[in-house]
């Protein structure tokens, strides 16, 4: 991996930062909030139509920039660091990849090109509470979230070669405001439950979305009730590889949201070193107190550890495919020993969470009296860190998983023998060879 940025991701990162200083100057993020879609559209309307940013990692056949999830990661630490709301994290991140993977050629050519060009918008409709899940990042993704063959959670009949949506989602980022929804739900009963993805249109009959009240206003959550809405199944068959799909989608999505919470931490830990820095208290500046040095330096080294993780896991989750034969036949007898090839993405998320949490904490109680009130944006960092774990995390069972999915836990063989993992991936390696 090599660390330094080209000079074409450079320039995605300030032409992303250009537009969003001259445009939160103009309006500011708590007007942008306050509108019915949750967002600032002609913000939208830049970061689409000027920047391309919907499209940036959809392939150039379909109006995309054929870029990959560093690019995105590093636009979506420029959205992170000014708390921009926008659809971008729904419709790019969550929703443009399972359509890319899991759609046939006529959904594909009808729907991507309007979401590279910014003209659609989609959401990711998980039942529940259970969109971490969903992406496989807090536990096992085996599709009980969806419904379980039992009542709740999303249900999916098909008659007269139609399919109809029963049920509800509780947490549908940009939800109400999407013009396509990729719904999550249960079919087949309890003898042949499996987990498919169906494609709802925003102005069908039967659809109802409310916009919710949520601890993080700059990310928008919609309740999607669906009252026998007819859907459209994604893909061509009943056989699609949906949760594999959506974990995969999760690895790359934990390493944009974890740019994100980055940008986020980097911002407030920069306001926060102007304010102790013009701050005086006993006749000088209370930065140069050796107490509220130490304590930003950590929020410092936080950050930097954040950042260099954030990095990596875009980076593994672009990587095409191992660099040379060695490492391909190690990828290799990895996983067909179960250890699978991951980017640590979680890992990733669960460290940029706890650094923006840390940076945010340390804004309030350093800005002193004016970090609690209301007007200043101190506490929106903090609602940032927190409304993103109650999402995807919390950081302690994203750690967790991403431990026992690489087997730190697993039993040892017996003792003189060499632990079941390595003898495993030795057998593989051997057939491999």
């Amino acid at each position: 991996m090599d660390a330094a940025c080209t000079v074409e991701q450079d320039e995605i990162r300030r032409a992303v930062r250009e537009v969003l200083t001259k445009r939160r100057a103009a309006e500011g993020l708590r007007a942008a909030v306050r509108t019915p879609a949750g967002y600032d559209a002609a913000l939208w309307e830049a970061l689409a139509g000027r920047l391309g940013l919907p499209g940036l990692a959809l392939p150039e056949e379909y109006g995309g920039v054929g870029c990959g999830p560093v690019e995105l990661a590093l636009a979506g630490e420029e959205l992170g660091r000014a708390l921009a709301p926008s659809p971008l994290c729904a419709t790019a991140v969550l929703a443009a990849p399972l359509l890319l993977r899991l759609g046939t050629a006529r959904q594909r050519a009808a729907l991507l090109p309007r979401v590279a060009s910014g003209g659609l918008t989609a959401a990711l409709a998980v039942p529940g509470a259970a969109l971490g899940a969903a992406l496989g990042l807090t536990g096992g993704n085996g599709g009980d979230w969806a419904g379980g063959g039992r009542a709740g959670g999303v249900q999916a009949t098909a008659a007269t070669g139609t399919w109809h949506l029963y049920g509800q989602a509780d947490q549908v980022l940009d939800g109400h405001s999407a013009g396509l929804l990729l719904v999550a739900a249960h079919t087949g009963g309890f003898a042949r439950s499996r987990t498919l993805l169906f494609l709802v249109r925003g102005d069908v009959p039967g659809l109802v979305r409310t916009r919710r009240t949520t601890l993080d206003e700059t990310r928008a959550q919609a309740r999607v009730e669906l009252r026998d809405v007819q859907a459209e199944l994604l893909g061509d068959g009943e056989g699609a590889d949906v949760l594999p799909a959506l974990a995969d989608v999760g690895e790359r999505a934990a390493a944009v949201l974890a740019a994100e919470a980055v940008g986020a931490a980097d911002e407030a830990l920069a306001r926060t070193l102007g304010h102790v820095r013009e701050r005086e208290q006993f006749g000088r500046p209370i930065g140069s107190f050796q107490a509220v040095k130490h304590r930003l330096a950590d929020v410092y080294v936080r950050v930097c550890a954040a950042r260099s993780a954030a990095y990596y896991a875009a980076w593994a989750a672009g990587a095409a495919g191992p660099p040379d034969g060695e490492a391909a036949a190690s990828a290799a007898a990895s996983v067909a020993a179960g250890a699978g090839v991951e980017s640590g993405a979680g890992l990733a998320l669960a460290c940029a969470l706890d650094a923006l949490r840390t940076a945010a904490a340390e804004a309030v109680q350093l800005h002193g009296g004016t970090g609690f009130t209301w007007e200043h944006d101190a506490h929106l960092f903090f609602k940032r860190a927190s409304g993103d774990e109650l999402l995807f995390g919390p950081a302690h069972r994203l750690r967790a998983h991403a431990a026992e999915r690489a087997g730190l836990f697993a039993p040892q063989s017996a003792p003189g023998r060499a632990p079941v993992r390595v003898e495993r991936a030795a057998a593989a390696e051997e057939a491999a060879v």
